[in-house]
C-alpha cells in the first residue's frame, strides 16, 4: 500500500477509527483499504486531486450512500468511546446522522425559518419544549458565529440569507444535535473570499466543541485549519500525519508532488 503514518508526538484521544475501509460503486472500487484515526477535538483534512475518493469516504461516515442503490462498503468505522461500528447495517442511519453531522459543498438551508432550520434535528429527536428549543437555537447560532446577525429575524426564511450566512446556518443546524463528529465537504468552495475566511476561523474555533473532518481542494486552507492531514490518491490513503509535518516534510514522493503542485 505504501501508506506512511506520522504518529503525533503526544498520545491524543481518538474519536473514530477508520479500519480497512473499501467502497464500491457497482464493480468499480472507489476507495481502497483506508486506515486512519480521527483525533478528538482536532481538525483532520482530507486532501487529494478530484476523483481520489475523499468525498466518497467522508459521506460514508454519515451513511449518505444509504439513500442510493448500487454501492457496497467493507471494513469498519468505530466511534469511540462506545466502540460502535457506524457502518453496521443493524444501526439506524438516522442514529448515525445524529452522531455524525454533515455540511455540504453548497449551502442547503431548508425552505423554513432560520429558527426552524436550527431546531429541525432536535424536533426529530422528540424535543418539544419551546424554551429548551429556543436555548439550543441561540447556543448553536452563537457557536456558528451567526447569532448577532440573525437574532432579530429568526422567523424569516433562511433562504433570504447570504451564501456565507446560509453555510454558517447549516453548521449551526448540524451543531444543534451535539454530534460527535462534524463532517465538512468542501464547505467554502461556493463562497467568496471574505465568507471563506469567516468559515475557516469558525472551523478553528469549533474544534474546542466538536471533532471535525474536512474535505478541501484548497491546500492553503488545509494548512491553515487542520491539525492532521490525510492525502488520498486514486482511492488510496497515501500519507497521514500532523499537518505541519506532512506539508513541510512529506514522506512519500506522491504527497510531495501534490503539495508542490506538480500534479493534481
Amino acid at each position: 500500500m505504501g501508506l506512511l503514518v506520522n504518529e503525533p508526538n503526544a498520545v491524543k484521544a481518538i474519536k473514530a477509527d477508520v479500519k480497512n475501509f473499501n467502497f464500491y460503486y457497482g464493480q468499480k472500487q472507489a476507495v481502497k483499504d483506508v486506515n486512519f484515526s480521527v483525533y478528538q477535538n482536532k481538525v483532520t483534512a482530507l486532501i487529494g486531486p478530484s476523483g481520489c475518493g475523499k468525498s466518497t469516504l467522508l459521506r460514508s461516515l454519515n451513511r449518505i450512500h444509504d439513500l442510493y442503490k448500487g454501492f457496497k462498503t467493507e471494513g469498519e468505522v468505530i466511534l469511540h468511546p462506545e466502540q460502535i461500528n457506524i457502518l453496521d447495517k443493524s444501526i439506524d442511519p438516522t442514529f448515525v446522522r445524529m452522531r455524525v453531522g454533515m455540511v455540504f459543498q453548497k449551502p442547503n438551508p431548508f425552505p423554513k425559518s432560520i429558527y426552524e432550520n436550527v431546531v429541525y434535528g432536535l424536533k426529530i429527536r422528540g424535543l418539544k419544549k419551546r424554551a429548551l428549543l429556543e436555548q439550543k437555537c441561540e447556543e448553536s447560532l452563537k457557536a456558528a458565529g451567526l447569532w448577532d446577525e440573525v437574532k432579530d429575524r429568526l422567523d424569516q426564511l433562511a433562504t433570504g440569507l447570504s451564501g456565507g450566512q446560509q453555510q454558517r446556518l447549516c453548521i449551526a443546524r448540524a451543531l444543534a444535535v451535539e454530534p460527535d463528529l462534524l463532517l465538512l465537504d468542501e464547505p467554502t468552495s461556493a463562497l467568496d473570499p471574505i465568507s471563506t475566511s469567516v468559515i475557516e476561523d469558525l472551523v478553528i474555533e469549533l474544534k474546542n466543541k466538536v471533532t471535525i473532518l474536512i474535505v478541501t481542494h484548497n491546500l492553503q486552507q488545509a494548512a491553515r485549519c487542520s491539525d492532521f492531514t490525510a492525502f488520498m490518491y486514486l482511492g488510496e490513503l497515501i500519507e497521514f500525519g500532523e499537518t505541519n509535518k506532512l506539508f513541510t516534510k512529506p514522506q512519500n514522493v506522491k504527497t510531495e508532488n501534490y503539495i508542490t503542485g506538480r500534479f493534481g
